[in-house]
């Protein structure tokens, strides 16, 4: 039995790498357009109904405080950071972060950036929500598609545009959300700002985010000291 492969033999069949819908470059902004719209839906949902937001209990804290006082200022500022640090990065390593880019960006600096600018209807409207979402999400898409065919496939362009910086300053930013956490918590009551002193302290221990940890404690010693509604 012979076991030469004949040559012709799947010739005419595209690599894996190329061709077809689903690894194709302009399928890549349909699919942010689709991830997109379901965060914005997502934080339309949290707007009116204070719950579904796709995103980190201490980053939806910011939206909510803008909800209760009227500025949005550190939730549009954090989240459109993010956002933008993600589409700068996101040519360069060639993966798009999803909880920076959109949940963080689509899901809560954009929406902060139009509450702020007096702009509710897309928050109030499901049917409104959703082709929002989209649009941004497709516009995302596609810049970071022209970002990349200027830089990283270009052939006289060799320069990353500053994106050594920009790669993870959205993380670095959120480092400075544990310290306020936990002056919130230590303003609420006593027990809870020990809980998240406590948190916070096994958290960098175990060498992860603080955040998580004084959120986690705040909740827990507030589950057995809970504050009077005044």
């Amino acid at each position: 039995m012979s076991t030469e492969v004949d040559a012709t033999e799947g010739a005419g069949e595209p690599a894996p790498h190329t061709g077809g819908f689903w690894l194709s470059e302009w399928a890549f902004p349909i699919f942010v357009a689709c991830l997109a719209s379901s965060v914005f839906a997502g934080t339309h949902l949290f707007y009116l109904y204070h719950t579904g937001a796709f995103n980190d209990v201490a980053v939806v804290s910011l939206l909510s405080q803008g909800m209760t006082t009227g500025s949005y200022s550190a939730a549009a500022a954090f989240g459109a950071g993010f956002l933008f640090a993600r589409v700068i990065e996101g040519p360069m390593v060639g993966i798009l972060d999803i909880g920076g880019s959109l949940q963080t960006g689509v899901g809560i600096g954009i929406p902060a950036l139009l509450l702020s600018a007096g702009i509710t209807a897309p928050l109030e409207h499901f049917w409104l929500a959703l082709p929002v979402g989209a649009l941004c999400g497709l516009v995302i898409g596609s810049l970071i598609l022209a970002v990349r065919k200027v830089t990283v496939n270009s052939d006289r362009v060799r320069s990353t545009f500053g994106a050594d910086v920009m790669m993870g300053a959205g993380n670095a930013s959120g480092r400075y959300l544990g310290p306020l956490v936990l002056v919130a918590a230590a303003t609420a009551s006593i027990p809870v700002g020990l809980g998240s002193v406590l948190g916070a302290g096994l958290f960098y221990w175990w060498k992860k985010p603080i955040t998580g940890g004084a959120i986690l404690g705040a909740m827990l010693m507030g589950f057995f000291f809970p504050i009077a509604a005044k």
